[in-house]
């Protein structure tokens, strides 16, 4: 071989070397490549072909009802319509027609009651990277004949199909507890909020095949998937019950020109929730109404029975009383000596009452609400005891209730509470806590030292095919944190029962009463602290009741909370305890929970306490004008034209509807006895107007409402008599 053909070999050889070699690359390269694209990204590909020749609708399911214990529905679901744009579809649609998006939205637009530049504006809104967007929600929640307008039109794309809108049929009712849902009807507070995902359901998909213009062929099948509708709520309610805390919140706050009031009653054996009322309150049909910001919004929106934090004041001292009975640190016959105050550490700190209860027993120191004898209380318990059961109850940790927003409240770790602290904690300062918390501890004790979890759902259902409830869950099988538990003696709790029926029969919870039947309670008047300052704000306090009835087997626990009364009168046995009486009263004619007296008794007691005025020395009609503006009958006796006698004697409290007996003369001599009033409570304003017109003097020491009076109330004394009042700032009571 000569040595040119040679080197032209080798040349040949290496060019085909390199031409294989650079084949091989690419042949490699590409494999890559199809292997990134028909695996790697397959699902993106995939993907925007389906959406390429497809439309996609998505089709919310029915959101479940709520109900009460009884079945009455609190929120429903109505049938309406919603209107889908699957853009592609209309794209070609106007393209095929020769249109243009002006020409079709006027049409739209006046189907559907719209502005005509609302409907081009979803026409022609883009994705964020500015491509076409596939598809867009028009309108939801539209009734049938604008829906019926729609489909008229026969626009390709414009899609109608079935939709719901979440409605309230008692508006205000309850509104609190049930919260509200948003424009796609996901729940936003309350229960709608806690119980969504049980409600809401699933969504069902159509999706529909086009073809390469983005029109739907008419040869091919939608793929549709069918919701699910969501899961229905049985709250543990009684509406009847509601409507009664509902109607006494708003009289109560009406009357005591408060800030709010809430009412909340139980099932103590269950931890039931049977009402719970908030005044004001919002209408969840138009939830934004009257709240202008979010913050705004969500104020409206707070349920402050599980969300709002105070100090409690006195209706904490069951807490400490049955703490010392447990550790057998006190016993009934126990005596405290209540001089008004006491000395703790280098603080002076005063009961309630200036003047001092005096000598007392176990019993006495609770119904008469006596601090200093629960500071003693305190100081035998030491900041260990006291603290051992105020965690037993709760006190500092969810309570695990079933609604959204519950707060822990504030109780002072053992190791950081001081000598003053155990003196001020030991009658309701200090510590915080939310009504739900308070009332879970107070249903143990109603229930024999057994605490249970408070809820607000029954049970979850849904209907079969044959139009039968069935029941998915209860709430002891649906939460994980469902506790019943006993934590204190059966003995000790019965026993603190009885005691608190003393306290509304002859104590401070007296204006809860009802002859004939056995409630038991305690009331408590605790001034708010300011948050920006950290001290007690003047004039604003929080009024509490907390009662059970009947005490020997309770069938029901009732809350009570009055917030910021007119400070003119803010004392809880004034203000808070007849609101609980009213409730009791028609709760035990509901549940026909009979008292054992007559029905004219009982009815008596629930009539409004009158305060007789002196009317001796008036004329005959203007004593009986007198007496008919207070809802007095009367009966005169002598042919006299002035009354100079009556029974009973002015300052004696009567019940409306009572008769008195007016005597006449004509001489102008009468009786100048008069009985000495119960002002407790009252404003020195107040007690000066009902003094004069009895004829009485009167001296008043220090600043706030009646605490004591030198001259005990029923005591029967001549008109010109002085008395002496002491006021004070009442707090605790």
């Amino acid at each position: 071989m000569s040595k040119k053909n040679y080197r032209d070999t080798v040349i040949i050889k290496r060019r085909m070397l390199i031409s294989m070699g650079v084949l091989t690359v690419l042949f490699f390269s590409l494999s890559l490549r199809l292997f990134y694209v028909m695996v790697v990204q397959s699902n993106k590909y995939k993907a925007l072909a389906i959406e390429q020749w497809t439309n996609e609708v998505k089709i919310d399911g029915r959101r479940g009802s709520i109900f009460d214990r009884n079945g009455n529905e609190l929120a429903v679901s109505a049938n309406v319509y919603r209107v889908d744009l699957a853009m592609n579809t209309i794209r070609s649609y106007v393209k095929k027609n020769n249109l243009t998006f002006e020409i079709i939205a006027p049409k739209i637009a006046e189907a559907l009651d719209m502005d005509t530049e609302k409907v081009l504006k979803e026409l022609y809104k883009t994705l964020p990277s500015g491509k076409d967007r596939g598809s867009a929600t028009l309108a939801r929640r539209i009734d049938k004949e604008k829906a019926d307008k729609v489909r008229d039109l026969k626009i390709n794309g414009v899609l109608v199909s079935p939709d719901t809108q979440r409605y309230y049929p008692k508006n205000n009712f309850l509104a609190h507890v049930l919260g509200t849902t948003n424009s796609d009807g996901y729940g936003l507070a309350g229960v709608e909020l806690q119980y969504n995902s049980v409600l809401k359901g699933i969504p069902g998909l159509r999706i529909t095949e086009t073809d390469r213009r983005s029109d739907e062929l008419p040869y091919t099948i939608s793929d549709f998937t069918k919701p699910v509708d969501g899961k229905n709520l049985i709250l543990t309610i009684d509406s009847t019950i509601q409507g009664f805390a509902e109607k006494a919140a708003e009289q109560a706050l009406n009357d005591n020109k408060a800030k709010a009031v809430s009412i909340m009653v139980m099932d103590p054996k269950t931890g039931e929730i049977l009402a719970m009322a908030n005044k004001p309150d919002f209408n969840p049909n138009k939830p934004r109404e009257g709240a202008n910001t979010a913050d705004e919004m969500a104020k409206l929106w707070r349920n402050r029975m599980v969300s709002d934090t105070y100090e409690p004041g006195s209706i904490f001292k069951v807490y400490t009383a049955i703490a010392a009975m447990e550790k057998g640190l006190v016993s009934e016959s126990d005596t405290f000596n209540c001089g008004g105050s006491r000395k703790v550490a280098n603080r002076t700190i005063r009961c309630w009452k200036r003047t001092g209860h005096g000598e007392q027993n176990f019993v006495e120191i609770l119904e008469n609400s006596c601090n200093v004898g629960f500071m003693e209380l305190g100081e035998r318990l030491q900041a260990e005891g006291l603290n051992e059961y105020i965690n037993k109850f709760g006190f500092g940790k969810k309570t695990a209730i079933d609604l959204p927003g519950e707060a822990r409240g504030i109780v002072k770790k053992t190791k950081d509470i001081t000598t003053v602290d155990l003196a001020t904690i030991s009658f309701g300062q200090s510590n915080t806590v939310t009504p739900i918390q308070y009332m879970t501890a107070f249903n143990a004790i109603a229930n024999g030292g057994v605490m249970v979890t408070p809820h607000i759902m029954k049970a979850v259902t849904h209907v079969n095919e044959k139009n039968q409830m069935i029941i998915d869950e209860t709430f002891e099988t649906y939460s994980k944190n469902y506790e019943k538990k006993q934590i204190v003696s059966k003995e000790q709790a019965d026993l603190l029962c009885s005691y608190l029926e003393k306290v509304v029969s002859e104590g401070g919870g007296k204006n809860a009463f009802i002859d004939g039947y056995h409630i038991g309670g305690k009331t408590g008047t605790a001034q708010k602290v300011n948050p920006q300052t950290g001290t007690y704000g003047a004039g604003k306090y929080v009024a509490s009741f907390a009662g059970m009835a009947p005490v020997d087997d309770p069938k029901v626990t009732v809350f009570i909370s009055i917030d910021e009364p007119d400070p003119s009168k803010y004392y809880a046995g004034q203000i808070a305890a007849p609101v609980a009486k009213q409730v009791f009263f028609d709760i035990f004619n509901y549940l026909s929970i009979k008292g054992d007296v007559s029905i004219e008794d009982t009815m008596r007691s629930m009539q409004k306490d009158v305060l007789l005025p002196d009317l001796r020395g008036m004329k005959k009609s203007e004593a009986s004008r007198a007496l008919k503006e207070i809802n007095l009958e009367y009966e005169i006796e002598g042919e006299g034209e002035v009354i100079s006698d009556m029974t009973p004697k002015p300052g004696y409290t009567v019940k409306e509807g009572d008769k008195i007996i007016l005597y006449t003369t004509n001489g102008g001599n009468y009786n100048k006895d008069v009985v000495i009033p119960d002002l407790t409570g009252y404003t020195q304003e107040e007690a000066e107007t009902v003094l004069s017109n009895l004829g009485l003097e009167s001296q008043f020491i220090g600043e706030g409402l009646v605490a004591d009076q030198n001259i005990s109330p029923g005591k029967t004394v001549r008109k010109g008599t002085s008395l002496i009042f002491e006021l004070d700032i009442i707090g605790g009571d």
